[in-house]
């Protein structure tokens, strides 16, 4: 996937400046697509060179104009044709996984302070995405499709955060059980 495509995504669910897009980037999208501040503008204005976003100028009470961006109709053109083609399975590319059957040949326990410290990033990872399940998917509310597939993804999110929790603490119980015996892996 292009950046382009995420960006085309963020702002057909709502334009803004590109200050805007940077923290949506940062607070829900970035979950799942990562970007700098710097790549999103970059790309932000080859999408408006190349004709797939408009900019409009807003003024601000003290404080300079902002370009709010929207979709032009080439850049959701480009998204449509982007959705229409197959992708291809994401495979899971894990450094601490190596790592771990690495430690066969080293001291298991010395891998415990780091799948501690990925422990406690996905952790708070899962905290994040559950208090941002709470907060704009209220049981109560009746969601409209945009906001059904929004919340469809967040699960996912959760999902896979609670998975590595379970594989992390697995790991963890295994380092330990190991204690720094260096077992013979044949």
């Amino acid at each position: 996937m292009a950046l382009e495509h995420a960006i085309l995504v963020s702002l057909l669910e709502q334009p803004g400046s590109g200050y805007e897009l940077a923290r949506r980037f940062d607070r829900s999208i970035g979950y799942f697509w990562t970007a700098t501040h710097q790549q999103i503008y970059r790309v932000l204005r080859r999408m408006e060179r190349d004709g797939w976003v408009e900019v409009r100028d807003v003024a601000q009470d003290g404080r300079p104009d902002k370009k709010v961006y929207s979709v032009a109709p080439p850049g959701r053109g480009a998204l449509s044709d982007w959705l229409a083609e197959p992708v291809e399975p994401e495979s899971v590319r894990h450094s601490l996984a190596v790592k771990v059957r690495g430690a066969a040949f080293g001291d298991p326990a010395g891998l415990i302070a780091e799948t501690e410290r990925h422990r406690a990033v996905h952790a708070e990872r899962l905290a994040r995405y559950l208090a941002g399940e709470q907060r704009d998917f209220p049981e109560s509310a009746e969601l409209d499709a945009g906001a059904q597939l929004q919340h469809v993804v967040l699960r996912g999110g959760i999902a896979y955060e609670r998975m590595t929790l379970d594989w992390l603490d697995d790991v963890l119980a295994t380092l330990r059980r190991l204690g720094g015996a260096h077992p013979d892996p044949h």
